[in-house]
């Protein structure tokens, strides 16, 4: 009988300490309502066995996207200060595709980003990640958003797994994403090619984590329903609609009215869409760093609209 009661108490102090260890932190920067939103959802979670998976988009959702997208922003750079200087045919073809993106014009449309993934053919996946990862230090340092960080520090230690989707390429993400959210490259899923013989090729392995393609990349990658998902554009509506529970988004466009090509979404802004189906709206700030130099302003590559907090 003694016996059977250290085992009870030592199960009982077990599950406390589990218990205490889930302790929700606040975000700094966000309301006391949206705190306790996320808080009592938490803490609703902790007593499921499930996998508690957490889906994030990446760009102006996790980190900042004003005034360019980070991997617009690495292919231009790194056409201007390594490509011009060279005369052999890859370096020309590649140049050519680049070319060719500008006059596409439409950088989230999935021509556009399927030749990003074109453009970066023949290089060894670490040419690739040094690329991401020396934009992302010279440029982008400083613009994920810390309110974000937070919450994925929350999920972490409720026992979420994360996972970033992006439709950029893939390994141009992997390394600086990860480590700044402190999460596996596995869990950082982006447009995926063909590796073969240690090059990466043009040949692209569906789905493409853009508009409907999140969706789907959560069923194909992720393999999981998500208990929470994050996005911020008319891209990310069908992932969010993929959420079990919480549905957050960042910094919605407020301006433009979607039109009937964006489904569900035709009528509304982005924001009034995701308020009248009841998601969490948050603020980060956005704004341009008029230090940083982009190359991407040389290539004639639209802007995104800033948002300052």
């Amino acid at each position: 009988m003694k016996r059977l009661i250290s085992i009870a108490l030592f199960l009982v102090i077990c599950l406390e300490a589990t218990l205490d260890a889930q302790t929700y932190r606040r975000i700094y920067g966000w309301s006391e309502e949206i705190n306790d939103q996320i808080e009592g959802f938490l803490n609703g979670t902790i007593p499921m066995t499930l996998r508690k998976v957490a889906v994030f988009d990446c760009d102006g959702t996790t980190f900042g996207q004003v005034p360019y997208y980070l991997a617009d922003e690495s292919l231009y750079r790194y056409a201007d200060n390594v490509l011009k200087e060279r005369k052999d045919k890859d370096s020309k073809e590649k140049l050519r595709i680049l070319d060719r993106m500008v006059k596409d014009g439409d950088n989230v449309g999935k021509p556009y980003v399927e030749d990003r993934v074109h453009f970066l053919a023949g290089l060894t996946p670490e040419e690739i990640e040094t690329i991401g990862y020396d934009c992302y230090r010279e440029s982008y340092q400083g613009k994920f958003y810390p309110e974000m960080k937070q919450l994925i520090a929350n999920l972490k230690e409720y026992g979420f797994e994360v996972w970033i989707l992006t439709a950029s390429p893939e390994i141009l993400y992997q390394k600086f994403v990860a480590e700044e959210f402190g999460i596996s490259n596995v869990n950082v899923v982006g447009a995926k090619c063909v590796i073969r013989d240690g090059v990466t090729t043009g040949e692209i392995i569906p789905p493409i984590p853009q508009d409907d393609g999140k969706a789907h990349s959560i069923e194909t990658f992720i393999k999981a329903t998500p208990l929470i998902v994050g996005g911020n554009s008319r891209g990310d509506m069908d992932m969010i609609n993929e959420s079990a529970g919480l549905k957050i988004v960042v910094n919605p466009d407020n301006v433009t009215v979607r039109g009937p090509e964006d489904g569900a979404m035709a009528g509304h802004t982005v924001k009034s869409y995701w308020e009248k189906e009841g998601a969490l709206i948050v603020k980060c700030d956005d704004v341009r760093n008029p230090k940083v130099k982009f190359h991407t302003e040389d290539w004639k590559i639209r802007e995104n609209r800033a948002n300052p907090k």
